[in-house]
């Protein structure tokens, strides 16, 4: 901020402060991570090259072989070419799961089975640096997050169900827990590796073997981890990272010697999933989409209330699941809640997300940037009013402004849709009530949050939001020790928390 003094007649001192200023780049060198120009398969404890066959999805010009690009969103430029898995290759990460799990892994004691995973969270905490870096270098998201919450995030889960592997007795009082057997689990691309962690690390520390497969757009973080899982001498088959696209997930899905389906994705991927193991013994979670409410009442810590609307929404791009993106605001301080964000919104910054200025990075693909213009459309079309940032974009790569949308009725689509991009729908309402009502009037049922400065609110809020979490002056935060999962479309079953093991167990009197 840069400051003048000029001297009038009467001796008096004006100070004139000008406001245009903006910070210096600080990027984080791309030279602390290491990318291979090729990725095969993780199976049995070695790089394995994919079978061949046809590959899990259509060929198109860019692909053969059996690889796939992965490219950094921000500019377009290619990362590294990937394995794609196909049915023989997935039945190969199965048998070796099988082969581990027999004759390794379940008999080993469970205290033995902790000093691996804890071993694994500390490898991620040295090579934390390497993966925020790789992590933002795929998937777009700004390093701020993935170097503060992501990777220590995920090293965090590990750690704390490597506490849990020999204790499983005091988590079950009265209970005997016998693992379940291999675990098929598929992961998004909004947390690649922080949901990584979180699906691996229960299912390993109850004595379970593990075949994953990560997104086709970021697969890069979880092909790391299966260098770290290689690196901690993790008995070879424990773990096995397969990666490819819909195709590879259905062939986990449908494998018979799968005993646990674990799945975080759309809702109507779970549905596809859900009929698929239907008939079987496979046990599953799933966490699925979402249109959280976040509820301001006129008696909240407004300023903080903001600040958390936007760690909710815009901080990670709308990329979460339980992303803040329904914002319920209590008619009288509507329009002084609406201005502080949209002047908050015009501060943020959207570019390059290796920079550690950066708030908002690129958007993780092209088709879900497609997706969320879509969505923007129809929210001019049903009437309500758009503000964007008036904030530059890079020329290259897929980026989106903040966006918020004011006037918008219950019924609108982007009230009621999963837009997954920086995109806020704000409401009103006058009494508890009213504004139950509509928070519950959606097909989701993952999170919320509350604002208010009344402890009684508070609960009687809590206790009606048809949620699985609900944050109360806060928003998005998370902790291995706190399960996490939802309702209705968004899903069934926990992770996280001494919930998170229940999964992977079953429980014998």
């Amino acid at each position: 901020m840069a400051k003048t003094i000029s001297k009038k007649k009467s001796n008096t001192i004006k100070l004139n402060f000008d406001t245009s200023w903006s910070y210096a780049p600080a990027p984080e060198s791309k030279s602390a991570a290491t990318i291979n120009k090729q990725y095969d398969l993780f199976i049995n404890g070695e790089w394995v090259k994919p079978s061949g066959g046809k590959p899990a999805r259509l060929n198109d010009d860019s692909r053969s072989g059996g690889y796939f690009d992965t490219i950094n969103p921000a500019n377009e430029e290619k990362l590294s070419e990937v394995a794609e898995a196909n049915v023989a290759d997935v039945d190969k990460a199965v048998k070796a799961a099988r082969t581990a799990y027999e004759k390794v892994w379940k008999k080993m004691p469970a205290k033995e089975r902790a000093k691996y995973v804890f071993r694994i969270s500390r490898m991620i905490q040295e090579k934390a640096r390497e993966l925020a870096i790789i992590e933002s270098l795929d998937g777009g998201k700004p390093i701020r997050e993935s170097r503060d919450f992501d990777v220590p995030t995920a090293a965090n889960h590990f750690f704390y169900y490597a506490g849990w592997a020999d204790k499983l007795e005091y988590a079950f009082p009265n209970r005997k827990t016998e693992s379940l057997g291999v675990a098929g689990q598929i992961i998004p691309w909004n947390f690649p590796l922080l949901m990584a962690a979180w699906k691996i690390a229960p299912a390993i520390a109850t004595g379970n073997t593990v075949v994953l497969k990560p997104a086709e757009t970021t697969p890069l973080t979880a092909l790391k981890l299966a260098e770290i899982i290689q690196e901690s001498d993790l008995p070879p088959g424990v773990v096995n990272i397969v990666t490819g696209a819909g195709a590879t997930g259905a062939a986990i899905v449908n494998h018979p010697d799968i005993n646990k389906i674990a799945f975080t994705g759309s809702t109507d991927v779970g549905k596809i999933i859900q009929r698929a193991i239907a008939g079987t013994n496979k046990k599953a979670t799933l966490e699925l989409g979402g249109k959280a409410a976040n509820i301001i009442f006129e008696d909240a810590p407004i300023d903080q209330a903001v600040e958390g609307v936007i760690n909710g929404i815009y901080f990670n791009q709308g990329h979460v699941c339980c992303a803040g993106s329904r914002l319920y605001v209590q008619e009288s301080i509507a329009k002084q809640v609406i201005k502080k964000l949209r002047d908050r919104i015009e501060s943020l910054i959207v570019g390059d997300p290796l920079d550690k200025n950066t708030d908002i990075g690129a958007i993780n693909s092209r088709q879900q940037l497609e997706t969320i213009h879509k969505y923007l459309d129809i929210g001019k079309k049903e009437g309500a009013e758009m503000y964007q940032s008036s904030c530059s974009l890079p020329g290259r790569g897929f980026w989106c402004r903040p966006t918020l949308f004011t006037n918008v009725a219950q019924s609108n689509r982007i009230a009621q849709e999963e837009i997954f991009g920086p995109v806020l729908a704000i409401l009103t309402f006058r009494t508890d009530d009213e504004v139950i009502e509509k928070a519950n009037n959606s097909p989701y049922g993952l999170s919320a949050g509350v604002w208010t400065d009344k402890g009684s609110k508070i609960f009687n809020m809590t206790r009606r939001m048809r949620a699985g979490v609900v944050w109360a002056n806060t928003f998005n935060k998370f902790d291995p020790s706190s399960p996490f999962g939802g309702y209705k479309e968004s899903g069934f079953g926990r992770e996280g928390g001494l919930h998170g093991l229940l999964p992977y167990l079953n429980l014998v009197n």
